[in-house]
């Protein structure tokens, strides 16, 4: 039984902590990260107002899928608040689409090429901001589903593919990936039709004829019934990644499809929170999970 002395004491503590839980919010701010075109890119910033105040969080800067031509940023907002939630600095970026204003595609001046320019530009501008963004540099992950998920391993492959407006000493390089249902190879026909006059430059995008020794360490996530990005094609690359003798780790889930958490719609049908568990244990032994938050 507890002493009449001790509960007020309790009382105060549990009502402390419960005040406390509720002034831990996400703050979510919209930045410019790029200008081209006259067009400015934006990005959506989620860190938690209850953060340490010391610099040199770890960041995840996270690419929607869409084949390139559709899907928007808010698709990953959800994923952003739950790392926020967990000490992370997350991003979710808007890139370059190849679809027209009146809703048709391709479009004719913008290809997967421009897709990639935009996320080696965004990681750069990760880099080049880290002080004000309390990230450390250091511990920048970058993760993608599907197109995003190409454009994850490109910031990281894609050296001939950079925005001339970019500073080339900052490197756009991840310190780890994490992949769902990854696009792994762009040799495929809606891409082909996406690079119209420009098929040639479909080489310099590809990340399976890119790989290369001393990557940073991945994991990726996939159905063994997706029909978009066939289960053959991503083991192919694994076993490229293993040859290269970089760390790579692939997560098949049986009879899932394309969208690994069909659904479950508070991660936009991406992945699940079990998916999300094991992608914690993989961010857990690389040292980049916070343990001060």
């Amino acid at each position: 039984m507890i002493s009449r002395r001790i509960l007020p004491t309790l009382i105060y503590l549990l009502l402390g902590s419960i005040c406390i839980a509720q002034s831990s919010t996400i703050v979510q701010e919209v930045k410019v990260y790029k200008r081209v075109n006259d067009k400015d890119l934006k990005v959506d910033v989620f860190y938690s107002d209850s953060s340490p105040t010391n610099d040199g969080k770890p960041a995840i800067a996270f690419f929607h899928g869409g084949g390139w031509v559709f899907g928007n940023p808010d698709e990953f907002y959800e994923a952003c608040r739950r790392y926020a939630m967990k000490g992370f600095v997350t991003f979710s970026f808007q890139y370059r689409l190849s679809i027209r204003e009146d809703g048709t595609y391709p479009h004719p001046a913008i290809t997967p090429v421009e897709s990639v320019k935009d996320a080696r530009s965004a990681i750069r501008w990760i880099r080049e901001n880290a002080e004000d963004l309390k990230v450390d540099p250091d511990k920048i992950i970058v993760s993608g589903q599907s197109a995003g998920g190409q454009l994850a391993l490109c910031a990281e492959l894609a050296d001939s593919i950079n925005e001339i407006s970019d500073d080339l000493n900052i490197s756009p390089k991840p310190n780890a990936l994490v992949l769902y249902s990854s696009n792994v190879n762009t040799m495929e026909a809606w891409i082909d039709m996406l690079m119209g006059e420009r098929k040639d430059e479909i080489w310099d995008i590809s990340p399976y004829h890119l790989a290369r020794k001393v990557m940073p360490p991945a994991i990726d996530f996939h159905g063994d019934d997706d029909c978009t990005v066939l289960p053959y094609i991503v083991d192919m690359f694994k076993r490229r990644m293993m040859q290269l003798e970089n760390h790579f780790e692939l997560i098949t889930y049986p009879g899932r499809q394309h969208y690994l958490g069909e659904g479950n719609d508070k991660y936009a049908r991406y992945f699940d929170e079990e998916i999300l568990q094991i992608t914690d244990g993989f961010l857990t032994r690389l040292g980049f999970m916070p343990t001060d938050h």
